[in-house]
């Protein structure tokens, strides 16, 4: 009997000795990798919140402000259909949406690929003389001309408008000019809300209308 309770005593002496170690390990092991899943974590969203937005990535110029912030005519929904729909969910735009459907060309408009438009604003439009505009809104041969004058056959950066010369659906050519957040067509026409993205095209909307040079 004598041996049997040394026995038990010892077993039990001995366990309690060694559960405080084995707790205090395990302890030690979750919060080193609670430590090392709290340092992985958090260190992702820094790196994420670190990276520079191009500011010239998306629209820019003063006429941006009077953009609608939500629904089609809203940038976002601008993007989802081709240009001249798209332009139609524009209020600035309807002069030009109204010579777009006299001269037939919604359609050319709207299945080209990787267009660019220079987009003139209905002020541009009061800009010419009401007989003149009268005279080119009632005259479809010359109201295409002038109108495909404003496209040219590839989507265009803002960068690429700091120096440059494009051919357009016209066949004439047209000029750009500027850096930054400035630029202007032909040196007569600001851009007052570029890089606009609709589905087929980038849209640079202008305070003026663009004249062919032949």
């Amino acid at each position: 009997m004598n041996t049997l309770r040394m026995r038990r005593t010892v077993l039990a002496v001995t366990a309690a000795a060694v559960l405080p170690v084995a707790l205090a390990a395990c302890s030690s092991d979750d919060s080193g990798k609670e430590k090392a899943s709290d340092s992985g974590s958090s260190s992702a969203p820094k790196g994420s919140a670190n990276k520079s937005m191009d500011p010239m990535a998306g629209p820019f110029g003063p006429a941006c402000s009077t953009v609608p912030k939500e629904g089609k005519g809203s940038f976002d929904g601008m993007a989802q259909d081709p240009v001249a729909t798209a332009a139609s969910n524009n209020p600035a735009l309807s002069t030009l949406v109204s010579a777009v459907k006299k001269a037939g060309l919604v359609d050319t408009l709207n299945n080209a690929e990787n267009i660019t438009v220079f987009a003139p604003t209905n002020d541009a439009f009061d800009k010419l003389p009401k007989d003149q505009l009268n005279k080119v809104m009632n005259d479809k041969e010359l109201l295409t001309k002038i109108l495909t004058y404003h496209v040219v056959g590839q989507k265009l950066t803002p960068q690429q408008l700091e120096n440059g010369s494009y051919p357009t659906l016209e066949k004439s050519k047209l000029t750009t000019s500027g850096s930054g957040m400035t630029y202007k067509v032909n040196d007569v026409s600001n851009v007052v809300c570029g890089n606009v993205p609709t589905a087929n095209a980038t849209v640079y909307i202008v305070d003026n209308v663009l004249m062919p040079t032949k």
